[in-house]
């Protein structure tokens, strides 16, 4: 499965890299870039530091997907692939918490099994899931409240 996962990232760099390349060589800019995609949201997950980086980040995306997850967690090493991509091909913002590192964070976001998704819009938690989720659930659930 990581192979899986590791071809999938491979992919989906390689998609944007070819993007940027195109839209440069017709005149673009970098920050025309940024303007056309729609939002200022990182094409890669935000790994989490803290609660404060947390609520940073929360304050500073209209739309923030929170993957609370565990390296030793299977059904989180499978979810991983999703959210790259959800990270690079969505206007919302994707952070991750690794619920080992950030026990009081975890509880406060209601993670009681991995993975939990926490999907805030505006700031507030409008959303939760536990377990692994398909690429459309998680599409239809960042685009009802983009």
């Amino acid at each position: 499965m990581s192979d899986t996962g590791d071809d999938e990232r491979q992919r989906i760099r390689e998609q944007k890299k070819r993007e940027l390349q195109e839209r440069l060589e017709s005149g673009g800019s970098l920050d025309a870039v940024d303007a056309d995609e729609g939002g200022d949201a990182p094409d890669e997950p935000i790994a989490i530091t803290g609660q404060g980086h947390f609520e940073e980040v929360v304050d500073e995306h209209d739309v923030v997907l929170v993957d609370c997850y565990a390296d030793w967690c299977g059904p989180c090493q499978m979810l991983e692939p999703t959210i790259e991509a959800l990270a690079a091909e969505t206007d919302a913002a994707v952070a991750k918490v690794d619920v080992d590192r950030h026990q009081r964070l975890a509880q406060q976001l209601g993670a009681r099994g991995v993975p939990t998704l926490v999907l805030y819009a505006d700031g507030q938690p409008v959303e939760r899931t536990v377990g692994v989720q398909d690429r459309a659930t998680l599409d239809g659930l960042i685009e009802q409240h983009a």
